[in-house]
């Protein structure tokens, strides 16, 4: 029984004398449970704390921008930092011959394309946008000698003939709908009869803006016609959702020229947004495969609708003030 005695015996003393038990320290090292009331009161003082930071947020957020200087106009010498002076709009006619005039002075190729930047205000009222889209238009200068690539759909031997003697790629009815899904055949635009336009539908999707339609004026019974606007028409589309990047002539070309291929596309551009809405395009940047951008002043460039609209109200105006005169003539 003498063992059990000197066991309970060590127990006991073990802590007071300083001796340590294998294990001993890691049991008494067992962290403190907290009080209920003391996490209660840290979580109440850790609330105020997070609403202040919110305050603080708040008031950052308030603080009203710093005021910037309003841009200079002109620059007084040749060498100035550009973004403390507003960017240099320039008539049209001005642009390009600076362009000209670049194309010399850095000994580029005479030849090289110009190009047009069309910066578009895509917004309706509320929060409804006009859709991305694509157009072609015929220009009145043509600044290439290649043609595009037309197929025709139809069934009729007669109407195929016709096709083909006025230059369309490749001529054929439901048997292309295949190589057209597998990529075996691709062209720059689809044009068909109406009498084939039901058994064209599992292209929909595939061809997407380029499926034949009136709207687009792909879709008719004058083959010939369709045939020459489409291949040596010019094609523009929307990018970004709201930027228009295409080329419009050749630099080489006369200025008459190049100014009347872009006022004819941004015309056609004008088309696609009603007229009592601002104007779509917002900006206008012309340049040439070599140079840098010219911004454009939009005066005189812009169909101009909002006179027309003026000048019909005044005429109405002025009817309405002589209907009176004349029947106190009358009477």
């Amino acid at each position: 029984m003498a063992a059990p005695s000197a066991r309970c015996l060590w127990r006991a003393l073990a802590p007071r004398c300083g001796w340590v038990l294998p294990g001993l320290e890691q049991r008494l090292a067992v962290p403190a449970v907290p009080s209920p009331a003391a996490t209660r009161s840290y979580a109440a003082a850790a609330k105020p704390a997070k609403k202040d930071a919110k305050r603080t947020r708040q008031e950052k957020v308030k603080k009203p921008p710093p005021r910037r200087r309003p841009l200079m106009t002109k620059p007084v010498d040749d060498v100035y930092l550009t973004w403390l002076y507003r960017r240099p709009s320039y008539e049209l006619e001005q642009a390009v011959g600076m362009l000209k005039r670049f194309q010399e002075l850095d000994f580029t190729h005479p030849k090289q394309f110009v190009y047009i930047n069309v910066f578009l205000d895509m917004a309706l009222q509320k929060k409804k946008r006009v859709d991305p889209f694509s157009s072609s238009v015929t220009l009145p200068h043509r600044f290439t000698d290649e043609m595009n690539k037309v197929l025709v759909f139809t069934e009729n031997v007669q109407e195929a003939e016709v096709a083909r003697e006025h230059g369309a790629a490749i001529v054929g009815g439901v048997e292309l709908i295949k190589w057209i899904l597998e990529d075996e055949i691709q062209a720059d635009f689809y044009v068909a009869v109406p009498a084939i336009i039901p058994k064209l539908i599992p292209l929909r999707n595939k061809l997407k803006r380029k499926y034949p339609s009136t709207r687009r004026n792909s879709l008719g019974s004058d083959i010939p016609k369709m045939l020459q606007f489409f291949r040596e028409c010019h094609e523009y589309a929307v990018e970004d959702e709201s930027i228009i990047k295409t080329r419009v002539a050749r630099l080489d070309m006369p200025t008459e020229h190049i100014i009347a291929n872009l006022k004819t596309i941004i015309h056609d551009i004008c088309t696609f947004k009603p007229s009592n809405f601002d104007p779509i395009v917002q900006r206008l940047v012309i340049r040439s495969s070599t140079s840098e951008g010219l911004l454009l002043n939009l005066d005189g460039i812009l169909p101009q609708v909002e006179k027309v609209e003026e000048k019909e109200e005044e005429n109405a105006v002025d009817e309405d003030q002589q209907k009176p005169v004349q029947e106190s003539v009358s009477t």
